[in-house]
C-alpha cells in the first residue's frame, strides 16, 4: 500500500484568536504581511508561534483592502501589483527566513485564472528570491506561470472549500462555498490526497494534484477541523510534513 505525504497549511496572522491553537496542528503557516490583514506586531507574534512549533513559514500577500479582507478583486497595473507583492514578501522576510509564498483571497483566485496576473506574481517572487516555493492552486495558471519562471511550485487543494466543475473554488458569494462539517472536509481531503480527485458541487469528478492542503484560519471551526483532520490522516498513515526547501547548489 502506497504511503502518502501531505503538507497541511493555514492562513494565519490575520487577526483571529486561534493562531496559537492551530499552529501545532499544521506544517506550514502562511502569514499575512500587512496588506489585507496583519501588521509588524502580528507578523512577529505569528513567526514566533511558528518557530516554537517547527512550522515552515511563508508569506501571504494580498490586495491592500482591509475593508473586504482582501477578498475583493482589484485591477492594478502590472508594475503596481508587482511592487505590492514584493513589499509584502520583503516585510516578512526582514523578520525571518521564508520557505514559501502563497497569495491571499482575491489575488489568489485572480492569479489562478488570469495568465497576466499569474506572470506578474511569479516575476515578483523570482525577483525577490527564486528559491522560495510557490503555493498555487492545482492545475492553475499560477502554477503554470510559476514553473515557466523557474520556481518550484507546490500544488494546493482545499479541505474546507467546495469546487466547481472546472476545478476552481466555488466563489464565496455563492451558496455552499464553504464546508461546515468536519467529516465532509476530512473525506474530501483524503480523497484528494489518496485518489487525486475531488467531487465538484455539480457531481463532476475533477483531477487534482494534492501536495499541500489548506485549512482557513478564519473558518469558525478551524481548530476542530485541523485536529480531526490530523487524527484522520494519522489513521490512514498519511504523513504530514512541510515541502522540502529548494536545494541551493
Amino acid at each position: 500500500m502506497k504511503r502518502h505525504t501531505i503538507d497541511l497549511n493555514c492562513d494565519l496572522g490575520e487577526g483571529m484568536s486561534n493562531d496559537a491553537a492551530i499552529m501545532p496542528l499544521i506544517s506550514s503557516a502562511n502569514i499575512a504581511c500587512g496588506a489585507h490583514a496583519g501588521d509588524l506586531a502580528t507578523m512577529r507574534e505569528t513567526v514566533a508561534l511558528a518557530k516554537a512549533s517547527g512550522v515552515a513559514i511563508g508569506a501571504h500577500p494580498g490586495f491592500a483592502d482591509r475593508e473586504n479582507f482582501g477578498r475583493k478583486e482589484l485591477r492594478l497595473k502590472p508594475r503596481d501589483l508587482e511592487q505590492l507583492v514584493v513589499r509584502q514578501i520583503a516585510a516578512l522576510r526582514e523578520l525571518t527566513e521564508l520557505s514559501h509564498v502563497k497569495p491571499h483571497g482575491a489575488l489568489y483566485n485572480l492569479a489562478a485564472r488570469d495568465r497576466d496576473v499569474a506572470e506578474v506574481f511569479a516575476r515578483a517572487m523570482q525577483w525577490i528570491d527564486p528559491d522560495l516555493l510557490l503555493f498555487a492552486p492545482s492545475g492553475s495558471e499560477l502554477a503554470r506561470a510559476g514553473r515557466e519562471a523557474g520556481l518550484r511550485v507546490v500544488e494546493e487543494v482545499f479541505a474546507d472549500r467546495t469546487y466547481q466543475g472546472d476545478g476552481t473554488l466555488t466563489p464565496r458569494s455563492q451558496p455552499r462555498s464553504t464546508i461546515e462539517f468536519a467529516p465532509q472536509a476530512i473525506a474530501q481531503a483524503c480523497r484528494m490526497i489518496e485518489h487525486g480527485e475531488v467531487e465538484a458541487l455539480d457531481g463532476t469528478l475533477v483531477k487534482v494534484t494534492a501536495e499541500t492542503i489548506c485549512l482557513h484560519g478564519d473558518h469558525p471551526h478551524a481548530v476542530a477541523f485541523a485536529r480531526e483532520l490530523r487524527t484522520a490522516l494519522a489513521e490512514r498513515r498519511i504523513d504530514v510534513r512541510a515541502p522540502a526547501p529548494v536545494q541551493i547548489s
